[in-house]
C-alpha cells in the first residue's frame, strides 16, 4: 500500500489542507511536510497521530476498500489461540475442518 497515497486519498475527502491535518493529527507542519518530501514511510507512532486526527483506526487506514473487518471475542480468543500452535498442528487443525 501507498501510504503517503493513502493519506492524501483521505486528506482530500475531507478537504484539508496539509496544514489542517498537522493541526488535527497533533503533528508539526514539518513532520507533515516531510511524509510528502522524504522517500522513507512514516513510523507507527506518526501513523497513529494521522489517524486520530482523521478519526479513524489503523485498521480503517489500512483497509482502503471500506469493507471493515470485526471480530466477534470468541474469533479474538480462537485467533490468539492459533497463534501459539506448531505449523504441524495448524496444518491438522486445517484438515479436521476440511473433513467436517
Amino acid at each position: 500500500m501507498d501510504i503517503i497515497k493513502r493519506v492524501t486519498e483521505l486528506r482530500e475527502q475531507r478537504g484539508w489542507s496539509k496544514n489542517h491535518l498537522a493541526k488535527k493529527s497533533g503533528l508539526s507542519q514539518s513532520t507533515v511536510s516531510n511524509l510528502y518530501n522524504r522517500p522513507h514511510e512514516p513510523t507507527i507512532s506518526t501513523l497513529e497521530s494521522l489517524c486520530n486526527g482523521f478519526g479513524i483506526s489503523l485498521s480503517e487506514f489500512f483497509n482502503a476498500d471500506g469493507d471493515a473487518t470485526f471480530l466477534t471475542e470468541e474469533q479474538k480468543h480462537l485467533l490468539s489461540e492459533w497463534s501459539k500452535l506448531s505449523e504441524t498442528q495448524k496444518q491438522s487443525i486445517f484438515n479436521l475442518i476440511k473433513g467436517v
